[in-house]
């Protein structure tokens, strides 16, 4: 079994509904993902960086993600992020060279609210980087795992798709 991290960045999968401002706000500690996770039989580690919608993101937040993944061992990489702007981020890894399996998953409803497809996007990520052999970003969302440049997120109908 390989050695996987995941990487949390925040995003519509760790928000949670905030009862006194009636918001729906970032929980930046990973709670959805250890929920998720300990339900497995297996262990990863998960580090949580950053806890932004991915439409706050800036280019510093993605040099943080870049150097967080320099400095780490490991070389299957798994990272929750926002799906606004997910495609920047993992255009910006692919140029960065990190040499690494990275895949980038989130959600588009929030794990407090619905967690199937959270749980089923997290899932995907973590089985295809089992099976993944070539180094690269991917994006992995609603049942669609390609390449970064081959996956696009169709906001008219509110899911992911192979790009055209």
């Amino acid at each position: 079994m390989k050695k996987i991290l995941i990487i949390n960045t925040g995003g519509t999968f760790n928000k949670v509904y905030n009862p006194l401002t009636g918001d729906l706000e970032i929980e930046a500690r990973g709670s959805a993902i250890k929920s998720i996770a300990k339900a497995w039989l297996t262990n990863f580690k998960i580090l949580n960086i950053i806890g932004k919608d991915s439409l706050e993101m800036t280019q510093e937040d993605r040099e943080i993600i870049v150097n967080k993944i320099q400095k780490v061992k490991e070389k299957n990489i798994i990272i929750v992020h926002g799906t606004d702007t997910m495609d920047k981020t993992a255009k910006h890894l692919a140029l960065s060279k990190l040499n690494k399996k990275i895949i980038l998953t989130g959600a588009m409803v929030p794990y407090s609210i619905n967690p199937t497809e959270s749980t089923s996007n997290l899932c995907s990520s973590y089985g295809y980087i089992q099976a993944l052999k070539e180094k690269g970003v991917f994006i992995s969302m609603n049942g669609v795992i390609k390449d970064y440049k081959r996956v696009v997120k169709n906001k008219e109908k509110g899911y992911f798709e192979k790009s055209k």
